[in-house]
C-alpha cells in the first residue's frame, strides 16, 4: 500500500500511536529548519469574543509562511535517487518559497510553476531561494496541471501543496507547538485552501489533545470544502469570483487531507471580502502583524463570528502567511477601511451657480472630515439644466460617523443621492 494510503488509513481508523509517531518524527526533522514562532496575546480579540484570543505567528517563519514545513518534510524523506530527479511544484506563492528553500537547503533541483498572475514579490522570492521559475495558467489548478506533466515528462518528483502525508505531517508541526506555548487553548482555528494545514492540526489534536477544537476558514468566493463536505467526497467548484485571499484559492480539496477533515475538524466556516480585508486592516493597526488576506482568514472569522468562540477557554487563530504585494496592500487597506466605514462615498446635488461649492467645501469642513477626491459632473441623466453633481469620497471616523456626517450635510441644505 503506498505511504500516502497507509497514512490516511492509519488516520481514520484510530490508530493513534502510528500518527502520533509520524508526526513527532516530522517535527524531528524540521529542527533547526524552521523557527519557533511566536504566541502574541490579542487583548483586542479577546474583547470581541470576550475570551482569550492568542495568535500563532506563522507570517513571521521563514518564507513568511508555514509551508516550509509541509515541503521540507515531503523533501527530505525522499530517497537518493529521487532526489538526484529534482522537484516540481506548483504554488500560487508560499509553497512556493518553501519548496525552493528546501530543495536548496536538501541539495535538491527544483522547478516551480506559479499562476500568471502571481504576486511579483513572490515570484522574487521563489527565483532568490534558488529555483527554476515557470509560469502556467491564470489559477493554481493550472499550475498543478502543468506542474505534473513536468514531472511525468522529467522524472522529478512533485511536491503538492497539500494532498501528501509528508505535507500533512509537516504542517502539523504548527499544532504541536502550540500545545507546548499555549496548553491552555481550547480552540484553533486556521485557514483552508486545499486542507493540508487544517489537516495537520486536527491530527495532532486527535492524538496529543482530544479535547481540543479545530476549526477551518475559507473565503466564501472559493469555498470547496462546504460543498464537499456535504457530499462525501472532494468536489471541484467554479469560483463565484476571484478572491484578494489567493493563498486559499483553490477549487477542490485535496483527498489526503479531505479524509481527515471530514472526521476530525469540528467545523468549516466562510468569510467574506471584507471580513478579509478587516482582518488584514486591524492586524496591521491593533497587532502590528503584516499578514496577507489568506493569512488572515481565521482573525476574519473571529470578527465575523464572535458568538462562535464566546465559550471558548482560549483560542488560538493561526496567521499562516505575511507575503503581500505591496500593490495589493494598498487595495486592501483601502478595502478594509470602507468595510469598518472609514471611507464614505456620496454624491451631492447642487444648484450651478457661483459659490454652491464653495459652500459645500465650508461645510464638510465645519464637519471635521477629511476630502479624499472630488469629480464635478454636469451631464448626469437627473440633473435639471441649471443643476450639477458631486462625486465625493471623505474619511470618517467609523459607521457612527459617517451617518452623523450625512444627516448634518441634510440639515445644512445639501442635496444627497445615491449615499451608501
Amino acid at each position: 500500500m503506498p505511504k500516502n494510503q497507509v497514512f490516511e488509513a492509519a488516520a481514520t481508523s484510530g490508530n493513534t500511536a502510528q500518527v502520533g509517531h509520524d508526526l513527532i518524527a516530522a517535527q524531528s526533522l524540521l529542527a533547526g529548519i524552521v523557527d519557533l514562532t511566536p504566541i502574541q496575546t490579542s487583548r483586542w480579540l479577546s474583547g470581541i469574543v470576550g475570551t482569550p484570543v492568542k495568535l500563532k505567528c506563522e507570517n513571521l517563519q521563514r518564507t513568511g509562511s508555514f509551508k516550509l514545513r509541509g515541503a521540507y518534510v515531503r523533501i527530505a524523506r525522499l530517497d537518493g535517487v529521487e532526489r538526484r530527479h529534482g522537484v516540481v511544484a506548483a504554488s500560487a506563492g508560499n509553497h512556493a518559497q518553501g519548496v525552493a528553500l528546501s530543495a536548496a537547503l536538501l541539495e535538491t533541483p527544483a522547478t516551480v510553476f506559479m499562476p500568471d498572475s502571481a504576486a511579483i514579490p513572490k515570484q522574487h522570492a521563489t527565483r532568490a531561494y534558488g529555483a527554476d521559475l515557470q509560469f502556467a495558467g491564470t489559477n493554481v489548478e493550472a499550475a498543478i496541471s502543468a506542474a505534473a506533466l513536468f514531472a511525468k515528462q522529467t522524472n522529478a518528483v512533485l511536491i503538492h501543496p497539500f494532498d501528501h502525508s509528508d505535507v500533512v505531517a509537516g504542517q502539523a508541526s504548527v499544532a504541536l507547538e502550540i500545545f507546548d506555548q499555549v496548553p491552555e487553548a481550547s480552540t484553533i482555528i486556521a485557514p483552508v485552501g486545499g486542507g493540508g494545514l487544517v489537516a495537520g492540526i486536527a491530527l495532532a489534536a486527535k492524538v496529543f489533545r482530544p479535547d481540543l477544537r479545530v476549526i477551518g476558514v475559507q473565503a466564501e468566493r472559493l469555498a470547496a470544502y462546504p460543498p464537499s463536505l456535504k457530499a462525501g467526497t472532494p468536489t471541484a467548484i467554479a469560483p463565484t469570483a476571484r478572491t484578494m485571499a489567493d493563498g486559499i484559492a483553490v477549487a477542490q480539496p485535496g483527498a489526503v487531507p479531505f479524509a481527515i477533515i471530514r472526521d476530525q475538524v469540528d467545523r468549516v466556516l466562510t468569510v467574506s471580502e471584507s471580513d478579509l480585508s478587516r482582518a488584514v486592516l486591524q492586524l496591521l493597526e491593533r497587532a502590528k502583524m503584516m499578514v496577507e488576506p489568506a493569512g488572515a482568514a481565521a482573525v476574519a472569522a473571529l470578527l465575523a463570528y464572535p458568538e462562535v468562540f464566546a465559550d471558548d477557554r482560549c483560542v488560538v487563530p493561526v496567521l499562516s502567511g505575511g507575503n503581500i504585494d505591496p500593490a495589493l496592500l494598498l487595495q486592501v487597506i483601502r478595502h478594509g477601511m470602507s468595510s469598518a466605514g472609514r471611507y464614505l462615498s456620496l454624491r451631492v446635488r447642487m444648484p450651478d451657480r457661483p459659490g454652491e461649492m464653495a459652500r459645500l467645501l465650508d461645510d464638510l469642513a465645519r464637519c471635521q472630515v477629511n476630502l479624499l477626491d472630488l469629480v464635478h459632473e454636469r451631464m448626469a441623466l437627473a440633473l435639471e439644466p441649471d443643476e450639477v453633481q458631486v462625486a465625493l469620497q471623505v474619511e470618517t471616523r467609523g459607521e457612527r460617523d459617517r451617518d452623523a456626517l450625512k444627516g448634518r450635510l441634510r440639515v445644512l441644505g445639501h442635496t444627497l443621492i445615491d449615499t451608501e
